[in-house]
């Protein structure tokens, strides 16, 4: 029969089918290959090279090498436990001194090459050793990373429970004290009642300030939007110029935008305005600033003012939580700039301080900006922040410079 005869010929469609099952066969194979794959590949090669020690009589030592090469390389892919590495462990040594034996006997190789059998097996078993210790290790370290997480978690939880639960309280408690405070006719009786609406208040804000804090690792604690920071910046001049009778002030004012959230940015900057009021007196100046170095490059919000300064010492732990002034007067929550640092770096930024005692303060928070243009706002949005953003004047305390 010819070969060119039909019976003979390979039908295309059964060529493609095998193609098609080898290459499913090669996937099936890919990387991580399965445990067993590994080992029958060893076994397969350490026997080929098993019979090349005892077929090549003057060559044994490239497939002698090549097996106890290839079974230290696998068991740092396998790392069997203790009772089955000894056994191959003696399995290996067992055939490959039994190859080198022979040549021996048959006078093609010196006594001594029986010792490279033990010195090889010596060096597996350091290479176990330390695998092992590595293993230990690395499972310690998972075990303390699993239990920090969980603590972590756990406490994270906590903050977010306890500050919820105590919300409702608080405010019914400080609108009862606040019905009071109208009631009362007495000096004394007055004072009291504020000093409780003062700590309820406090205690209202720790309890919101708690919650932002505890989620701010949570992914979705961001809702980002384009947001124009030197209107916000405008907006908030204006919401906080009657509250504190300060030198309010517009900086330099960059326009940009960048993707944030709106709501969590707000109430970092608030944080950042409040302690520059608890730390300033009356003639004092606060300005807030917003600049950009490069295009593209990263946004700064910088509020900075004349009052007390900080001392160098303590600078490293005013984000620590619960940290205020030593000043009674301007006790605030302790909450406010570790608040700040969990927005900050929720948006991938961070924030950073400036200050000197009797020099005053300069906090400077960083927003990364992606590579886009400044978005027009629509017509109607925010018709007072353009207003004041063409007028800057309008903004500044009439005792500002």
């Amino acid at each position: 029969m010819s070969p060119g005869s039909p019976a003979h010929r390979v039908a295309p469609a059964d060529l493609l089918a095998s193609v098609r099952r080898a290459a499913a066969g090669l996937v099936a194979l890919r990387w991580p290959y399965p445990a067993w794959v590994l080992d029958a590949a060893w076994v397969l090669f350490s026997a080929l090279n098993l019979i090349a020690i005892f077929w090549f009589a003057n060559w044994e030592t490239v497939p002698f090498h090549f097996i106890w090469i290839s079974l230290t390389v696998l068991y740092g892919f396998r790392s069997w436990p203790a009772m089955p590495t000894m056994w191959v462990l003696g399995a290996v040594m067992l055939t490959t001194a039994s190859g080198i034996g022979l040549d021996v006997w048959r006078g093609s190789e010196p006594l001594q090459e029986l010792i490279e059998v033990p010195l090889m097996a010596a060096v597996f078993v350091a290479m176990v050793w330390h695998a092992r210790r590595r293993q230990s290790a690395d499972r310690s370290h998972r075990m303390v990373s699993e239990q920090n997480a969980r603590l972590l978690t756990t406490q994270r939880q906590f903050l977010q429970d306890a500050a919820h639960q105590l919300r409702t309280p608080i405010t019914i408690a400080l609108g009862h004290a606040e019905l009071l405070a109208s009631s009362l006719t007495g000096h004394q009786e007055g004072r009291d009642v504020q000093v409780v609406i003062g700590e309820l208040d406090r205690l209202r804000r720790i309890s919101e300030r708690l919650l932002v804090i505890a989620a701010a690792a949570d992914p979705e604690f961001l809702h980002p939007e384009w947001v124009a920071i030197d209107q916000l910046a405008a907006e908030l001049i204006r919401r906080w110029r009657p509250t504190a009778d300060r030198r309010w002030q517009l900086g330099r004012l960059d326009q940009v935008s960048v993707l944030a959230d709106p709501e969590r940015l707000g109430m970092a900057l608030d944080a950042l305005l409040e302690n520059a009021v608890r730390h300033t007196g009356t003639h004092d100046v606060i300005r807030l600033s917003v600049m950009q170095s490069s295009r593209g490059g990263p946004v700064r919000i910088v509020v900075a003012d004349s009052g007390s300064g900080i001392p160098a010492n303590q600078q490293h732990l005013i984000f620590d939580r619960f940290r205020t002034g030593d000043d009674v007067q301007s006790r605030g929550t302790g909450l406010g700039l570790p608040l700040v640092r969990a927005v900050a770096r929720a948006h991938g930024g961070d924030v950073i301080v400036r200050s000197g005692p009797g020099k005053g303060s300069k906090f400077e928070l960083t927003l990364p900006q992606p590579p886009c243009d400044r978005l027009e706002l629509p017509a109607g949005s925010d018709a007072a922040a353009r207003a004041d953003l063409a007028n800057p004047a309008r903004l500044i305390d009439a005792s500002g410079s």
